[in-house]
């Protein structure tokens, strides 16, 4: 009877230990299944001024829009927005891993358009990207490309960090699929930071 007086109190201590004990926390992974999708961002029509505005072309190319079907989608409306921008005095800006030829056919520089080489996701990033806008007195990007999660995220997002006005036509962006476009129309409009200096809209909504 002793022994087990004894034993009681450390067996209810053990109880309260592992009562007090915390929980594994779930992480996000935990919970996946269960989270909701937000709202999506409201489309706004914009106006720009020709003068100081940019058209940013990025890696609308044959290696990589040429194999996806939501980029290569994107084309007969990113070719009518081209051809808007151009009439209008818009300067055109060309991103592109290799070579100028690789770029979409229907979508591709013409004349002298700017154009500048890089083959990672922020193209202000070991390039003379700021300074052709700054040389053209360019204080707003139209930010279209593909992928939508590498290329129009990180340039775009970096662009509104480094003080210029985006516009994100989330018709003129693509990716392998829905999911990293819709994670990138909503970061690029709630993004810490940046998202304040961006505007989701559509082409049919951009005047110039």
């Amino acid at each position: 009877m002793l022994r087990v007086r004894c034993l009681l109190p450390l067996a209810v201590f053990a109880a309260l230990l592992g009562f007090a004990a915390p929980s594994h926390a779930q992480t996000v992974i935990d919970e996946w299944p269960s989270i909701k999708t937000p709202p999506a961002p409201e489309l706004k029509p914009v106006t720009v001024d020709p003068k100081t505005t940019a058209l940013l072309v990025l890696d609308f190319l044959n290696q990589n829009c040429g194999h996806r079907p939501r980029c290569l989608a994107t084309i007969p409306a990113m070719k009518k927005l081209l051809a808007e921008a151009r009439a209008k005095g818009v300067t055109v800006i060309y991103t592109f891993w290799s070579t100028v030829t690789d770029v979409i056919k229907d979508v591709a520089p013409v004349d002298k358009e700017p154009t500048v080489v890089s083959q990672l996701p922020d193209k202000f990033l070991n390039s003379d990207l700021d300074k052709i806008l700054k040389d053209h007195g360019i204080t707003t990007v139209i930010v279209n490309g593909t992928s939508a999660q590498g290329a129009v995220l990180y340039t775009g997002s970096e662009a509104a960090l480094r003080g210029y006005k985006v516009i994100v036509p989330v018709d003129g962006m693509s990716s392998d699929d829905a999911y990293p476009e819709q994670f990138t129309a909503w970061l690029m409009a709630n993004g810490p930071g940046f998202g304040a200096r961006v505007t989701l809209t559509r082409i049919d909504m951009i005047k110039f």
